[in-house]
């Protein structure tokens, strides 16, 4: 075909692949009534510009006329009418369409050169201040400054998303920096990972087996296989990855690993501790931060349990009765061992499923210890665990981060060794959560004369960051555990507790007898098409479920999956659920994601600036084009969002039972397909039944429940915790 120049200003953009800048827009061309469709690769793109445009125009069969483009630049938009599009689409900061209405109005096609030259005049138009004058001029420098950055990454295939974050990052000197040293993009920059860091090195001329390459390789393996659970590596499986990823020899990438641990950015430590079953380079590999972590909570947690503990004698029969009064109930045999043991004990664990009884022994011993006299502080690893706590006891209830007193401004917590916690006694909860760093800065801050007690539950998936704490202080016997079993009578009733401990046995769920007239609390569904599994799942959501049990469609039910990708995705399902549930037509849009006002929303890493952490959930409750901010709730507390923070958002009408860790709902749907063979485990099925209170809704086949329910083989994950507690046991022991 072709090739034919066209100029046109940007409609709206209907879609951006965040990978490779991909964009599908709508184009308004002179003459024209309908806009056209076009399609190609726009580092920066957005509505109201005016572009130059070299391509061939072809014809899709579905979608009709459309034009691919090979080559653009932008133009400065010469109409009264495509200024204001550009200026009101959410560009520069302080202006959205009600302003640049009006600027346009006051300056007409002279708005553009106001704002660069004689930006002072902009406070001739209603409603313009100084403080909005400012906001302007810093937003229009910053998009110039910006603007440089994407034409420096666009031949790199950088979105304009990541490029707002390089420049946000590093200011000035982003050219320079990526430049540089581009590997530093995957460490210090949300969501550029190690291989599209890599492609720009190799733009800029990196070569393939530069030393600089093979040790940001190693860097990046050992963050990846940590994402996946790991504390350290097995060295030669770590030296196989990185040559598998880097394409290099094995040469360069053992002397990637001396050097990185030469400048303390790994641990190579040996496993060998036979000198007859020596293995040559049986050994570990850490990245510093873990390896400081681990040793750490072996340590503090064996030097807790050998301190004192400064508590008065008291009868521990004459205690329960006490509680048996107050709290008007009966402990059983393993409550009341659990009770006397959180008394007597340093360090206790109690572990068990839902129905066991978990809550009553936490509240009976916090009764105990305040009726002594003694201080007791309760924490958890989320917000909503800490405020389900908060609310099971009736006593304050903090998470981990706020009991430590994050100090965003450091990145630290105020409270450690120096200026530890003043209580006598810590209780956390859904302990089976807590990862390795966390679990060791929380130590640090308990003085050697506190009882810690941890209470969780094991059958639950790992924390979602590094290690396996909680197990393995139940592994290192250490520790006295208490293992609850019996589910109690007013549990019995429901089938959501039974199915979770048939579950957790290996046996298939009971599905209860259902008709119009009797409700139950637990339900299967068959289904074994996934398109239909996604139509059962919407008429779930929107009608069924609200009808039947009176819950909201958005903040009661919860649907969980085992994957993100695929039909029955969490990102498939999303979009279906956004379309049905929120119909506002208040939105932005950002690197193809689009979120409305109103939306159900998951942050998805920690940001201690705001204090949200991975996995909590919110509801846009404001958007404003002109300050390009999203107000979201937490749960009562508002949190501004920067438009360029938005990739830290996803959609949360459905989530992976993964970041369901530590919260509880109302309903949930859970769709259960051979499509997630890979992810069909018990430990899983087990934690989504276990996220429900009221409602259980299965989807799917019989056989995929089948697989799950069957498949017992948790993910090794790689740690030593258990081992070095054992040692250091063993060597205090041998030291008496």
């Amino acid at each position: 075909m072709a090739t034919v120049q066209i100029q046109g200003q940007i409609e709206r953009i209907t879609y951006v692949n965040d990978e490779n800048n991909y964009t599908i827009a709508k184009l308004r061309l002179p003459g024209r009534r309908d806009p056209v469709t076009v399609l190609g690769t726009f580092p920066a793109l957005n509505p109201g510009e005016e572009l130059k445009l070299l391509g061939e125009w072809t014809h899709h069969p579905k979608f009709g006329e459309q034009f691919k483009v090979i080559k653009y630049e932008t133009v400065t938009p010469a109409t009264a009418r495509g200024i204001e599009k550009y200026l009101g689409s959410g560009l520069i900061k302080g202006i959205g369409p009600v302003m640049a209405k009006r600027i346009v109005k006051k300056f007409g096609v002279k708005a553009l050169d106001i704002i660069e030259t004689d930006i002072e005049s902009l406070s001739e138009v209603p409603g313009i201040g100084p403080a909005r004058i400012e906001m302007i001029r810093m937003a229009w420098a910053d998009q110039k400054e910006i603007s440089q950055v994407m034409i420096f990454l666009q031949d790199y295939g950088v979105s304009t998303t990541y490029a707002t974050k390089i420049y946000k990052q590093y200011g000035k000197e982003s050219i320079n920096i990526v430049t540089n040293n581009p590997y530093r993009l995957a460490t210090d920059i949300f969501g550029i990972g190690f291989l599209t860091a890599d492609r720009i090195a190799g733009e800029i001329g990196v070569p393939k087996d530069s030393p600089l390459r093979a040790e940001a390789g190693v860097l990046y393996s050992l963050n990846e296989l940590s994402n996946e659970g790991h504390v350290y590596y097995p060295y030669e499986s770590l030296v196989d990855k990185c040559r598998d990823i880097l394409n290099i020899e094995r040469d360069m990438v053992i002397k990637a690993l001396a050097t990185l641990a030469s400048e303390q950015k790994i641990v190579i430590e040996d496993l060998n501790t036979d000198p007859e079953g020596f293995r040559e380079n049986n050994k570990a590999v850490y990245l510093t931060t873990f390896h400081v972590c681990e040793t750490g909570i072996a340590r503090r947690m064996t030097a807790l349990t050998g301190a004192p503990k400064q508590l008065r004698l008291i009868d521990m029969d004459n205690a329960i009765e006490w509680v048996h009064q107050q709290l008007h109930i009966t402990l059983a045999e393993k409550q009341r061992e659990a009770v006397k043991a959180a008394i007597k004990e340093k360090v206790m664990i109690v572990t068990g499923g839902p129905g066991t009884g978990k809550t009553t022994i936490v509240k009976s011993i916090i009764n105990i210890y305040e009726r002594i006299g003694k201080k007791v502080m309760l924490a958890a690893p989320t917000g909503r665990a800490a405020r389900r706590l908060a609310e099971t006891t009736d006593h304050e209830a903090k998470t981990i981060h706020r009991l430590l007193e994050f100090q965003p401004q450091y990145g630290s917590f105020k409270k450690n060794e120096n200026d530890p916690l003043e209580t006598a006694v810590v209780i956390v909860d859904e302990a089976s959560m807590i990862d390795t760093v966390l679990m060791y800065h929380l130590l640090k801050a308990i003085p050697l004369f506190t009882t810690l007690i941890l209470v969780g539950d094991t059958n639950q998936l790992p924390s979602v960051g590094p290690g396996n704490v909680l197990k393995d202080l139940i592994v290192s016997d250490a520790f006295k555990v208490v293992e609850l079993n019996e589910i109690f009578r007013q549990a019995k009733a429901s089938h959501i507790v039974i199915n979770a401990h048939r579950i957790n046995e290996g046996q298939m769920p009971a599905i209860p007898q259902v008709s119009k007239q009797i409700l139950t609390d637990f339900y299967f569904i068959k289904e074994e098409d996934p398109a239909n599994v996604v139509a059962r799942i919407l008429e779930l959501v929107k009608t069924r479920i609200p009808y039947r049990f009176g819950l909201d469609p958005i903040s009661d039910i919860q649907v969980l999956t085992p994957m993100y990708k695929g039909i029955i995705g969490a990102t498939n399902l999303n979009a279906e659920l956004q379309r049905e549930l929120n119909n506002s037509r208040i939105e932005v849009t950002r690197g193809g994601r689009t979120f409305k006002l109103n939306d159900k929303v998951m942050q998805i890493r920690n940001n201690y600036d705001k204090e949200v952490f991975n996995g909590d959930i919110g509801k846009i409750a404001a958007i404003d084009l002109e300050k390009q901010e999203a107000m979201v709730n937490f749960d009562g507390r508002a949190i501004p969002y920067d438009f360029r923070e938005l990739d830290e958002l996803a959609l949360a009408y459905a989530v992976s039972v993964h970041k369901s860790q530590g919260s509880e709902y109302p309903a949930v749907i859970i769709p259960v397909m051979t499509q997630h063979y890979v992810l069909l485990q018990r430990n899983l099925l087990y934690t989504a039944v276990t996220r429900a209170k009221k409602l259980v809704v299965l989807i799917g086949t019989k056989k995929a429940l089948g697989i799950a329910v069957k498949n017992d083989k948790v993910r090794k994950r790689y740690t030593r915790l258990a081992e070095r507690i054992r040692f250091l046991n063993s060597y205090s022991t041998r030291s008496m």
